[in-house]
């Protein structure tokens, strides 16, 4: 059963148009399928939470390009809305770095995130994280951007996670470094507080992305406030993960303790819609076309 997807919102035509871009996290199919009904136009990919619903491994530069890969397809295919996907360091060298790329666009993401960190990486919302030095995220940079087949369809975003380990400055510095190198969007990781957020978009002169990593570093602001701030993106890459566990948490609490299902605060998606979304609908009249004398 072929279906024709509909084509995704341009992430670089929106930026160009000063469209503000909001994009939740999704940790797995069953988040994008919901997203698709709430209507966002573009998600973000991260590897933290893929990684750890799909593996239930920490992010420590554990994961695989190969095991991501896979993810970050589905999502593709799942998802309505573009995906801006996380690829952490380009999982290598610069051949790697190229490699990432084409397989990431080949996937059809519509942005693609590598950070300057040491391998193996971190979560940017942990300790012990320690960076390259600029020369070679420069490099790594020059490579994701020539490594594109499209670079109007797919966006470099070049993150720093030098902020707690060298200050404020060195980590605007480095941003601007890699803007230079040709980065599209840039991402200064883990900033402590409003005003270093204003003295960062302040400075640098190409659109930011502002993580809304919730229950890290960074303060959690409204899309409003980082508006008025100077980003031209936001990032919650934690929100439907953390969410989700809280609910799961909650549900099994109940049945744990009362051995009921019904979980007071706790609501379930209504399962005939859901069934309808991830495409049971299409399955059924298949079935009628083709097996209508069988039993059902």
């Amino acid at each position: 059963m072929e279906t024709t997807s509909p084509e995704k919102p341009a992430l670089k035509a929106a930026l160009n148009n000063g469209e503000f871009v909001v994009a939740p996290g999704v940790q797995d199919m069953i988040s994008a399928i919901v997203a698709n009904k709430v209507g966002f136009d573009f998600v973000y990919a991260s590897g933290y939470w893929l990684m750890a619903s799909a593996h239930g491994i920490p992010d420590a530069g554990i994961a695989t390009y190969t095991q991501m890969l896979e993810r970050i397809a589905a999502l593709v295919k799942t998802a309505d809305g573009a995906v801006i996907a996380d690829a952490d360091t380009g999982y290598g060298g610069l051949l790697n770095v190229h490699h990432t790329v084409r397989g990431y666009e080949d996937a059809g993401v519509s942005a693609i995130q590598i950070e300057d960190q040491e391998f193996p990486k971190k979560c940017g919302h942990t300790p012990y994280r320690r960076v390259v030095s600029d020369e070679e995220m420069i490099e790594k940079v020059k490579v994701a951007c020539a490594a594109r087949r499209s670079p109007e369809s797919t966006l470099v975003i070049a993150r720093t996670d030098a902020r707690q380990k060298e200050g404020l400055s060195r980590a605007i510095d480095r941003a601007c470094a890699y803007g230079d190198a040709g980065a599209d969007i840039l991402f200064v990781e883990a900033l402590e507080n409003e005003q270093e957020m204003r003295d960062a978009v302040a400075t640098i002169n190409k659109p930011m992305v502002a993580n809304m990593a919730s229950g890290g570093y960074s303060p959690i602001l409204s899309v409003e406030r980082l508006k008025d701030i100077g980003y031209a993106m936001a990032i919650f890459p934690a929100l439907s993960s953390l969410a989700a566990a809280a609910a799961v948490e909650q549900a099994f609490t109940s049945l744990k303790q009362k051995g009921d299902a019904a979980s007071p605060g706790v609501p379930l998606f209504d399962f005939s819609e859901f069934c309808s979304r991830i495409g049971f609908k299409e399955i059924w009249a298949f079935e009628r076309k083709w097996a209508a004398d069988r039993e059902e």
